[in-house]
């Protein structure tokens, strides 16, 4: 959204927040970015208010024109589409505003402009950035950190229809939930045809077999970043009986210091991205929104490594592997081998020309923003790149 208000020479007010989804986070924008770095950080390239002035206040009887933009859009659907509707309405609220702007076919500059505010304008509040940055002081001074984003969290597992390992009754409540809000258009989902697709976060069992197979062991410090997991300690027992030393920030941190943060899931998740930031390697159970952001994030900060698991080859390789038919030296090596080029490497974003829905997003990998000069092609071309440490 600054790089639209860029585009089209207009005035941003700072973001409202959705607190309607399934989390009902009451957290707006400012308890969660210093916004005051936010306006003064981009001050060059846009001008961001905090707040609607008096005379286009809903308070003063002014309705603003609301819209959601046509999501994956290019510069002109803003200038010809968007641009004239501030000539008759003054202001234009967009409704909704999550991969409205294109992954690819940018201006570099407005492509640069993206990453100077994800990486460098969108700064955590101090007390998130103080607590955040303890978090990471003690995982550090116990040696190497594996950040495990296990999004095997209630509303995941709803809304994208995926039960295996649930008990009948929890796929049961979790299809009520499902039904229970409107705006989720899937409804009826076949649970094992999209686990087999590819489409299922890793539960914890199998995440728990992947993470050996890729050699890590009992010694290894896992932090599990996520919320409330499903089915709590009774589906987290076997990871913790094969890592002894898996940690959360619940159980790092004394209950006084997350008091603030209880019930405002957008703040405790900004306190996992600070861990996920800083951990030695990072490892996705699902490709959704902060997953993302992270892998993105890592590239950024000099291709920190990030195994990125290939879902769909890992469910052929776990049935085979559990019903026999895979011994698990083999497993193991076939699970090693398919993740060998998906460890956060450099290379080049994949485009497909009318489906960015099913290309590589933006954020994952900023290409434009990760190198600079002659050596640009030598280090996205993945013939040539180094390994990672």
């Amino acid at each position: 959204m600054v790089t639209v208000a860029r585009l089209l020479n207009l005035t941003l007010v700072v973001p409202e927040l959705d607190k309607k989804s399934f989390w009902a986070d009451p957290s707006d924008f400012e308890d969660i970015f210093d916004v005051r770095h936010f306006i003064d950080s981009l001050r060059d390239e846009v001008r961001i208010v905090r707040r609607l002035p008096k005379r286009f206040s809903s308070k003063y009887g002014f309705e603003a024109f609301q819209m959601p933009p046509v999501s994956w859009s290019n510069e002109k659907y803003y200038l010809e589409q968007i641009l004239p509707l501030f000539s008759k309405h003054k202001v234009v609220h967009f409704n909704r505003t999550d991969t409205r702007l294109a992954n690819n076919g940018i201006p570099l500059s407005l492509q640069k402009l993206r990453c100077r505010v994800n990486f460098q304008g969108l700064k955590f509040t101090p007390q998130i950035e103080t607590l955040g940055h303890k978090l990471v002081h003690i995982l550090q001074e116990k040696g190497p950190v594996v950040a495990l984003h296990l999004r095997y969290e209630m509303d995941m597992l709803a809304f994208s229809g995926c039960t295996h390992g649930c008990t009948v009754e929890e796929a049961e409540e979790l299809k009520r939930l499902r039904y229970a809000f409107p705006w989720w258009r899937e409804k009826e989902i076949v649970s094992e045809e999209r686990r087999q697709q590819g489409l299922c976060p890793l539960t914890p069992e199998e995440a728990t077999l992947v993470l050996q197979a890729l050699g890590f062991t009992k010694e290894t410090q896992i932090y599990i970043a996520s919320g409330e997991i499903y089915g709590s300690e009774r589906r987290l027992a076997p990871l913790r009986a094969a890592f002894p030393r898996i940690v959360k920030k619940e159980t790092l941190l004394d209950p006084a210091e997350l008091q603030q943060f209880q019930n405002h899931s957008s703040q405790m998740a900004a306190l996992d991205f600070m861990v996920t930031l800083a951990s030695n390697t990072f490892i996705p159970t699902y490709d959704g929104n902060m997953a993302k952001v992270v892998e993105g994030h890592r590239r950024y900060l000099g291709f920190k490594k990030s195994i990125l698991p290939d879902r769909k080859k890992l469910v052929e390789l776990l049935d085979l592997h559990q019903n026999g038919t895979l011994p698990w030296n083999d497993f193991a090596l076939a699970v090693r081998q398919a993740h060998e080029k998906r460890m956060g490497q450099p290379f080049h974003r994949r485009i497909i020309p009318d489906k960015p829905k099913e290309e590589d997003y933006f954020y994952a990998n900023p290409q434009e923003c990760l190198c600079e000069g002659t050596g640009c092609e030598d280090l996205l071309d993945p013939r040539k790149s180094s390994k990672l440490q």
